[in-house]
């Protein structure tokens, strides 16, 4: 199954979370608080996300972390990619050289290309979608169109 891990979720959420406050300093305690996710994690979190110039702390009395650039400026790759790495669905995509039968393979240049469409689905949905900042979502046009996507999932 594809799926990203527990740790790249809360950083979406973080980051959604730091969207929805228009530039003012949110601590990390607060920032625990408000999603339900632990302090120690957050505090993780953040330093990854100010490490990949999405997130900036602000020191003093009124300080905290905010986002580093708008929300309408931040792709979801790139939160993606600041906690699990590169996008990489299968093994050559990731590195090359890193599948033993990359040479013989019939299906790399597809997954390749797939791999491309992939990430730039993912690059297409803007912070500002998911944190509820536009009234478009990706491609979608809007977030209850997006919803149809996934009828008959439990999720929707």
């Amino acid at each position: 199954m594809l799926r990203l891990g527990r740790l790249t979720d809360y950083a979406i959420v973080l980051s959604a979370s730091l969207a929805e406050r228009n530039d003012a300093c949110a601590t990390a305690r607060s920032l625990s608080e408000e999603t339900g996710i632990s302090g120690p994690t957050v505090i993780k979190l953040l330093k990854i996300l100010t490490a990949a110039g999405l997130a900036r702390s602000t020191q003093g009395r009124h300080g905290g972390y905010s986002l580093a650039r708008t929300p309408a400026d931040i792709g979801l790759t790139e939160i993606i990619e600041a906690v699990e790495g590169r996008i990489a669905l299968t093994e050559c995509n990731r590195e090359v050289g890193a599948c033993s039968i990359q040479n013989r393979c019939l299906t790399r240049r597809h997954w390749l290309v797939i791999n491309r469409a992939f990430r730039e689905a993912l690059a297409g949905i803007r912070l500002a979608d998911l944190a509820g900042a536009t009234q478009s979502f990706g491609g979608f046009g809007n977030a209850s169109a997006a919803s149809t996507v996934f009828d008959g999932y439990p999720f929707t």
